[in-house]
């Protein structure tokens, strides 16, 4: 008993010394995770997890199902050993396989131990474990350490179950990139791979293609959907001089682009680096039921080292035995789950279950206007007509010119015509020009569809009547077509944003729990104050770029807010990394979602309110587990001081503990399965 106690006391003094000496230096701490928190495969993460796990190289070769792999082996490993050891009452040898078996087991908690100490200056809970479990062999108390090495690899298991049910590997929207351009040389149009395209050249888009490249048009004009970069849901009028965004859609027209960046220099590959690069920060942001269960390693740590001449060796074995915060890795864990799985039977996708985690800190909503706020496709306000024209004829003939296009402006106005029942003419000999507009030939007639610049182009004259509606249509946010057939002026269609049926009553909820609302948009800074003013948020930042909004997201962040982002374009990736929790829609795009935290799976804001009641419920049912956790390891520990409590009595009270925590984790899930039938 004396040599078992003076081994307890000196590896307690050990550890405790070294974690003094840690605690007095400010050393950086090295940002990743094993098993839990895996970093992007680069060959420095590689390196890095070779050098912490020499047993298991390929650990840093493979991806998260081979550290899955890994640990359900140890997990393995240990319930044999517990099965060995208590069949070793009867077959003493067996005892031993359980004690070679416990002590390979060992090598995982020394390697992490070790690189908390060296490594990230800091004493980590496995230092308990290793310490403790040892200990508690050597002492004749192998069921019990048999037990305990069990539960460290159910709590690893269920941890690195957790993490991983939360990461999704960022999808690269660019995986179906055109793999050839054409461009012009010498008056001749030549095909080429997009990988010799250099800066200088001259890439000719026509109608239907993507622009490859970020450039500046020469020649030519075109109409050109570029909601995926700036979030304009109106189509926008390029012409020589003006420039073009890689990735945008050219709708209707032909253009000659000079290159000006291509390839990972374009504003979309730019974007794409820069998630690239926010990828390993995000990696190293500690779980907090780690980092809780870490804090308590020193205090616990103290407590043994006290115990020990206080009240005897087996009791100090009791109080390492019983941490503070001991279980919670596994109990707290499963509250995680519990309320991942109730979100996604509520439809909301949570890839980071920290999210849910920091919502009851969000103060500040910044939504995205287009495709959040507002649906993609406008809707079809007045008709106005002109001359012998009337309304339904002016719809009928904007409808036959627009009907084999695809972008929100057509599709908003075929909408409208089906509404009516209207009914189009044949169009299979239909010669189409398209320009800034549309000028479709059919039968005698000439029907152009367009803007007010198209119609100027095309000499159509446009009277003060109209010139006065397109001022009234810009003080209200909203756009306007125009048709002319021959050439004359049959009338406009104005188009007003279609706001989502739900955002007005999703809003009022936000304000009456009393947060700041704005809205972010591309858009032109009239339709969206018009759609601030309808809603009734205050604040809305217009006309902004996608490095912008995350410029406006972090300085929301530097006056000391707390920021959800609500967007689903490429334009919005930035700003979804950038803000403290990133919402997405399901119809987002790609990149989009993949950056934000939270995918709303309905394409609606209807749930987005249960974000927070989920967020409110995990925070309560979190406090529950920690009651759970730290009232009988204190009874323990109050026992093993004042009441002689043995090993096995504080193995009963701590299973308790244990099973009323587990129940309480995966009891928001039960719950909610009921109420799902």
């Amino acid at each position: 008993m004396l040599v078992n106690g003076l081994l307890l006391l000196s590896g307690l003094g050990s550890t405790l010394l070294a974690s003094a000496a840690v605690r007095k230096k400010n050393y950086k701490k090295l940002h990743y995770k094993v098993f839990i928190q895996p970093l992007p495969e680069t060959s420095s993460n590689i390196i890095k997890r070779k050098e912490q796990f020499p047993d298991k190289a390929r650990l840093g070769e493979t991806d998260v199902a081979s550290v899955e792999e890994w640990i359900d082996g140890h997990l393995t490993l240990s319930s044999i050993a517990m099965g060995t050891t208590l069949i070793g009452f009867w077959l003493p040898p067996l005892s031993l396989l359980s004690v070679a078996t416990l002590a390979y087991l060992t090598i995982p908690m020394v390697q992490r131990s070790y690189h908390g100490l060296v490594h990230q200056r800091k004493l980590k809970i496995d230092v308990i474990n290793l310490v403790t479990l040892p200990l508690l062999i050597g002492s004749g108390y192998l069921p019990v350490a048999a037990f305990g090495y069990w539960l460290y690899y159910l709590g690893l298991k269920i941890m690195a179950k957790a993490k991983n049910s939360s990461q999704q590997q960022l999808t690269d929207i660019f995986q179906e990139r055109m793999s050839s351009v054409w461009i012009e040389r010498d008056g001749v149009e030549v095909e080429i791979g997009l990988e010799e395209l250099q800066v200088g050249d001259i890439v000719v888009v026509q109608g239907g293609e993507t622009v490859p490249v970020d450039g500046v048009i020469v020649k030519g004009f075109a109409s050109i959907d570029q909601r995926a970069m700036t979030g304009e849901a109106q189509p926008a009028e390029k012409a020589s001089g003006e420039v073009v965004l890689a990735f945008t859609l050219v709708l209707t027209g032909k253009i000659w682009i000079e290159v000006e960046k291509a390839g990972d220099e374009t504003i979309a590959s730019q974007i794409q680096s820069l998630l690239n690069d926010t990828t390993e920060y995000a990696a190293s942001v500690e779980l907090r039921v780690e980092r809780l269960s870490d804090q308590m390693a020193f205090p616990s740590l103290f407590l043994g080292a006290l115990a020990l001449p206080v009240a005897g060796y087996t009791s100090a074995l009791v109080v390492l035995d019983s941490a503070l915060v001991d279980h919670l890795n596994i109990t707290g864990n499963l509250n995680v789950l519990s309320h991942l799985a109730k979100a996604t039977r509520q439809r909301l996708l949570i890839k980071d279950g920290r999210a849910l985690e920091r919502l009851k800190t969000i103060d500040t909503i910044v939504f995205d206007k287009t495709g959040t706020l507002t649906q993609e496709v406008p809707h079809v306000g007045r008709i106005y007509a002109a001359h012998s024209f009337t309304e339904e004829e002016v719809l009928i003939h904007a409808a036959t010119a627009e009907y084999k296009q695809k972008h929100p402006v057509a599709r908003a106005i075929l909408r409208a015509s089906e509404d009516q029942d209207l009914t189009l003419p044949v169009i299979e000999d239909t010669r189409y020009e398209i320009g800034y507009g549309v000028k479709v030939i059919v039968g005698r007639k000439t029907i152009r569809v367009g803007s007010g610049r198209f119609m100027s182009l095309e000499k159509i004259q446009i009277t003060d009547e109209f010139k006065l509606i397109q001022e009234y249509a810009n003080q209200h946010g909203y756009s306007l077509v125009y048709i002319a057939v021959n050439e004359e002026l049959a009338g406009v269609i104005e188009l007003h944003p279609s706001i989502r049926p739900e955002a007005k009553g999703i809003i009022e909820h936000l304000k009456k729990r009393g947060l700041t609302l704005a809205i972010i948009s591309g858009d032109h800074e009239k339709p969206t104050q018009a759609l601030a003013n309808k809603l009734g948020i205050d604040q809305y930042f217009a006309e902004t770029m996608p490095q912008d909004k995350a410029d406006i997201v972090n300085r929301l962040q530097q006056q000391g807010r707390s920021v959800c982002f609500v967007g689903d374009g490429i334009n919005d990736t930035i700003a979804l990394k950038t803000a403290d929790v990133s919402i997405s829609l399901n119809s987002a795009s790609s990149i989009a979602a993949d950056a934000a935290q939270v995918v709303l799976m309905d394409d609606s804001l209807e749930q987005f309110p249960r974000l927070f009641d989920l967020s409110e419920s995990m925070e309560k049912n979190f406090r529950k587990s920690l009651l759970w956790d730290v009232i009988p390891n204190v009874i323990n520990i109050g026992g093993a001081f004042f009441f002689h409590l043995g090993v096995y009595g504080a193995l009963a009270i701590y299973s308790i503990g244990l099973t009323g925590g587990v129940i309480n984790g995966i009891l928001p899930a039960l719950k909610d399965g009921g109420s799902q039938k």
